[in-house]
């Protein structure tokens, strides 16, 4: 029989039990805690207690700048992982989870795609392990404590209206943006003006994946500011005495998710925030676990190397050490062709001119990675049956002036057996020596690192602060936040913050209306563009689709 979705595929397949799994990557049955047969978490301690092991090599997957005709980053990750283990590499994959979100919303799962996949796929895109719900949850303990601290008599002087932290939910509801509660007299609380965010823009997401440990994420969460006094004092969730609890609800969750791809290679899949509005990479104890278990971690940042790269290099690997031996760039001959002005409709006829308009904007991701970051890459590019041999040629001709190899995948059809090439070429590329750097450093002024991120990753003319944006940066740096790192709001469609601005445009400026300490995470969040940190659905919901019959068996899922 013939499988044509995804999840025709991974029903299909035969999962090896996830004590299998472990066993496969040195993870001794004590460390494991299953969840059914083929999920369980890992405990922490496996971590403290390989310390003295050497680190495999770490490989960053990430792609062009997004289009609807997709690029097949995550499967690209999916299929490398297998196809290093085809050529006798131990590789162990590391994964964000799935938000709820663009489950049911537009994009769908991000479980990988075809014979590259991570499985249970139902279950990794939909309820999981529980994680995000303990995210939730201990966003919204926090939210009431604080507003029950200031119906209680707020002995700590917060001024309501310097409020910061919102509620969340794991949904794309844009009726809960701007909410007003508290209503139906005293009893019920203080009237105010609040918000949800989805919970992968929650600061606790954030916090989540960059700690290091079980106390390093409570001493992190006890950082959060959730508002500001009356005489302009932050006020935390360790003012509020929230944070034991909420590491309570957070212990188990910390945990990393092992699962398995089709072709059984172990992958830890664990945390998810997104890349447009956070820094949008896994947990660094799952990605510090694979290294240890694998001699390749291969991992994957959101979005286009220009979000999520930045951050996972800039951001990730400088809280955590890390340091990435090879990143793989992801793109498709479609997917350039609509950067060079073509509709989605038009993309199964060669078109060389538009392919050549769409070539800068790999060019640059490509240029930002090998001059900026100092890193060595190769450029996967997702073969589609519509791809001529001379677009597929004017792709690698383009990418060896830059001195970059190109390598054909086809690993959505074929599994790790079409992702060999690539494996070969990012085992060659970690074998050679490189001298990462990041694209700022600390210690420059909160306007300095905007610009170096603008000028030097988007290639813009520089940032434009608003007035209410220059007052904060001001107020920022008299708290002493001013040497943290920056993680920029932007719009994932393009280099700019104008969604409508395709390839690689110039002569823009990157506008910041508003900036933000998260200080659990440890970094500044600019707020740029229209970018909002709820999503609404679209006019067809993914979820209109999904369905279970009475077997219980999930259709309709991608």
């Amino acid at each position: 029989m013939e499988y044509k979705t995804d999840i025709e595929i991974a029903q299909a397949s035969r999962m090896e039990h996830i004590s299998k799994i472990a066993e496969k990557c040195g993870i001794d049955e004590k460390y494991v805690e299953q969840y059914g047969n083929y999920k369980a978490k890992i405990d922490l301690k496996l971590l403290s207690d390989s310390a003295g092991r050497p680190n495999g090599k770490l490989v960053l997957v990430t792609a062009i700048t997004p289009t609807p005709a997709g690029e097949g980053k995550t499967t690209t990750t999916v299929g490398l992982g297998d196809a290093l283990r085809k050529i006798g590499k131990k590789s162990v994959i590391a994964l964000r989870e799935p938000s709820l979100g663009p489950v049911f919303g537009v994009k769908g799962g991000a479980a990988g795609g075809g014979y590259a996949q991570v499985v249970p796929m139902e279950d990794i895109n939909l309820h999981f392990t529980g994680d995000f719900h303990a995210i939730g949850a201990a966003n919204n303990l926090l939210a009431a404590m604080l507003d029950n601290h200031i119906y209680q008599g707020n002995a700590l002087g917060i001024d309501p209206a310097t409020i910061t932290w919102r509620r969340c939910v794991d949904m794309n509801d844009r009726q809960l943006r701007f909410v007003v509660d508290g209503l139906g007299g005293r009893v019920n609380g203080r009237p105010r003006e609040d918000g949800y965010d989805i919970t992968v823009a929650s600061e606790i997401m954030a916090v989540f994946c960059l700690s290091n440990d079980l106390m390093d994420l409570k001493r992190r969460l006890a950082s959060i500011i959730v508002a500001y006094t009356y005489d302009g004092k932050p006020v935390t969730a360790g003012d509020l005495k929230a944070a034991g609890a909420m590491t309570a609800l957070l212990k188990d969750a910390l945990k990393p998710n092992l699962v398995q791809t089709l072709e059984h290679t172990p992958a830890f899949v664990h945390g998810g925030p997104f890349a447009n509005i956070a820094h949008g990479c896994n947990s660094i104890v799952a990605t510090k676990l694979a290294l240890k278990l694998g001699d390749y971690c291969v991992t994957e940042a959101g979005f286009g190397a220009d979000l999520g790269a930045e951050k996972f290099l800039d951001i990730k690997c400088r809280m955590a050490g890390l340091k990435p031996d090879a990143v793989v760039i992801v793109a498709t001959v479609r997917a350039l062709k609509m950067h060079g002005g073509l509709d989605k409709k038009e993309l199964g006829q060669e078109d060389l001119e538009a392919l050549k308009r769409g070539l800068p904007n790999l060019l640059q991701h490509v240029e930002n990675i090998t001059q900026v970051y100092h890193l060595p890459a190769v450029v996967a590019v997702n073969r589609f049956p519509t791809d001529t041999e001379s677009e597929l040629k004017l792709v690698e001709d383009e990418c060896r002036k830059l001195g970059v190899n190109v390598a054909l995948s086809e690993v959505w059809g074929k599994g790790g057996e079409g992702g060999i090439a690539l494996a070969q070429e990012v085992v060659r590329l970690c074998g050679e020596p490189n001298d990462f750097t990041f694209s700022y450093e600390l210690n420059g002024s909160i306007r300095d690192k905007l610009n170096a991120i603008a000028r030097r990753i988007y290639h813009a003319d520089g940032v434009e602060l608003t007035a209410a944006a220059r007052k904060q940066a001001r107020q920022l740096t008299e708290l002493g936040f001013g040497n943290m790192p920056i993680c920029m709001a932007k719009t994932q469609y393009s280099f700019s913050d104008d969604p409508k601005l395709l390839g690689a445009p110039k002569g823009f400026n990157i506008t910041v209306r508003n900036l933000k300490v998260s200080a659990g995470a440890g970094f500044i969040v600019a707020l740029t563009g229209e970018v909002m940190t709820m999503p609404g659905l679209p006019k067809v919901p993914a979820a209109e689709k999904i369905d279970v019959d009475e077997a219980g068996v999930i259709s309709g899922l991608f």
